[in-house]
C-alpha cells in the first residue's frame, strides 16, 4: 500500500472551505451547473458551480475571488515539459484548485479569527489545516476493529507482517481515507450554497480535453471496464502486473483492461479519488462505477468481480 499525492487532490482537501454565497444567489444563476452539463467532470468543489460569460481572461469568479487565464498559463509553464500535455489537457481541476484554495483561505481566516491572536503571522497552510482540523475532521476517527477487517481483507499486501506489527500503520492509512470521505462530501453540501462562475465557452473546451484519456475512454467504449491505478516500484502494484496481463489476455474483447500509473497521471489519478495504490475500479458497460478495491487483488476474487457483472 502506497500513498500518493498530486497536485489536483488540494481540491478535494481543501473544499470544506466552500460555503461562501447562499442558496438564493445560487438559484438566480442563468448558466447550467456543471453537474447538469458535464457529468462525472468532477465531484469536487465546482460540481454546483454555473456557466456565465466573464470578461476576457478570467476563467471562474466568486465574489471577489478570480482565477485568470494567465495564471494558468504560468502554472503549466513552469512544470516540466514532460508533464505540460498532462496539465493542459486538465486546466479545469487546476482551475478548481486555486479558486478552492483561495477560497478556504478567506473563510478560514474568518472562522478562525476570533480564537486564534496570531493568525495574521501564519501561513495559509497552516490556517486550513487548522480550519479542518478544529471544524471538519476533529470527531473522525479509526478503530480496531476497522483495521483488522481490512487487514483480513488485504493480508497479502503486508508481506506476512501480523495485524500486531502493522495495526498502528493501518489505522493512520485508514484515517487519512476517513478524513478524506468527511471532506468530500462536505464539499459538495457547502458547493450548493455558493455563486461560482465559470467561463461557459472555455469550460466546453476543457471538458472534451478532460475525457481524452484511456479511463474515460473505455468507460465510454460500451464495454465492462477494469481500471487498475497503481505504480511501478510499489510491491502489491507489482504483484498485480502479471495479473492484469492474464485477465486481459482471458478476457480479450470482452472486457477493458487498464492500467494507469499515477506518477505520470497524476491529475486523472485524484479526478478518480486515489489516495493509496493500487485501487482496482471496475465499470460496467454503461461506464458507471460498481466496485472499488483497495490493495491486492487475487486473480480468483478480480474474475469473481466480472462474474458478477455479467462477463464469462
Amino acid at each position: 500500500m502506497k500513498n500518493t499525492a498530486t497536485i489536483a487532490a488540494l481540491v478535494i482537501l481543501f473544499a470544506p472551505a466552500l460555503s461562501l454565497g447562499s442558496a438564493k444567489e445560487k438559484d438566480a444563476a442563468d448558466g447550467k451547473t456543471i453537474a447538469a452539463l458535464y457529468p462525472d467532470l468532477t465531484s469536487g468543489a465546482l460540481t454546483f458551480a454555473r456557466t456565465a460569460k466573464l470578461p476576457e481572461g478570467v476563467l471562474l469568479r466568486c465574489g471577489e475571488v478570480e482565477v485568470k487565464a494567465a495564471d494558468i498559463d504560468k502554472f503549466i509553464q513552469a512544470q516540466s515539459e514532460q508533464m505540460r500535455e498532462e496539465f493542459r489537457k486538465n486546466a479545469f481541476f487546476l482551475v478548481e484548485q486555486q479558486a478552492t484554495v483561495k477560497l478556504v483561505v478567506q473563510l478560514a481566516k474568518k472562522t478562525l479569527a476570533a480564537g486564534d491572536p496570531n493568525l495574521d503571522g501564519k501561513a495559509d497552510g497552516q490556517i486550513i489545516q487548522d480550519y479542518l482540523e478544529k471544524h471538519v475532521l476533529k470527531d473522525v476517527r479509526v478503530s480496531d476493529a476497522e483495521a483488522e477487517k481490512f487487514y483480513n481483507e488485504n493480508k497479502a499486501m503486508f508481506g506476512g507482517a501480523s495485524l500486531a506489527q502493522v495495526r498502528e500503520q493501518l489505522k493512520r492509512y485508514l484515517l487519512g481515507e476517513k478524513n478524506q470521505q468527511v471532506v468530500s462530501a462536505h464539499i459538495r453540501e457547502l458547493g450548493k450554497k455558493m455563486d461560482i462562475r465559470v467561463a461557459g465557452a472555455w469550460l466546453k473546451r476543457q471538458a472534451v480535453l478532460a475525457k481524452d484519456n484511456p479511463v474515460d475512454k473505455a468507460r465510454g467504449s460500451g464495454k465492462p471496464s477494469l481500471v487498475d491505478f497503481g505504480a511501478t516500484g510499489c510491491r502489491p502494484c507489482d504483484m498485480l502486473a502479471p495479473i492484469l496481463e492474464e485477465v486481459k489476455a482471458k478476457y480479450a474483447g470482452k472486457v477493458n483492461v487498464v492500467f494507469v500509473h499515477t506518477g505520470r497521471h497524476p491529475i486523472l489519478a485524484s479526478r478518480y479519488g486515489i489516495q493509496a495504490i493500487p485501487v482496482q475500479i471496475f465499470y460496467d458497460k454503461s461506464g458507471k462505477e460498481v466496485f472499488r478495491h483497495v490493495g491486492f487483488f487475487p486473480q480468483d476474487e478480480i474474475e469473481k468481480k466480472l462474474l458478477e457483472m455479467g462477463v464469462k
